[in-house]
């Protein structure tokens, strides 16, 4: 089957420092770990299909990811953004 030629990825030296930092951080949580493999893996020219099969995610994931990364950088990729609505109130049993 054959797919359109994805677009290169190119990532900032100090975004790649970061993404390295990242994965050897032990306390990232899995999300954000994901995202960084993706970003790396692209970066590296890996197809689509590779990397989405490496971090066990769809390859739209993948697409959607560095899409990110392009229009609104690192932060926007990594991190999901707030959602609307009410924040989860958690309550403590009585004592």
């Amino acid at each position: 089957m054959r797919r359109r030629k994805p677009a290169p990825l190119k990532l900032e030296p100090k975004d790649t420092r970061e993404l390295r930092r990242l994965l050897h951080d032990g306390h990232t949580p899995q999300r954000v770990a994901q995202r960084a493999q993706i970003l790396l893996a692209r970066a590296q020219a890996q197809h689509t299909q590779q990397v989405a099969s490496k971090v066990d995610q769809h390859r739209t994931t993948v697409w959607r990811v560095c899409e990110r990364y392009r229009q609104a950088g690192l932060a926007a990729a990594l991190y999901d953004a707030p959602r609307s609505g009410r924040p989860r109130v958690f309550f403590s049993p009585p004592a």
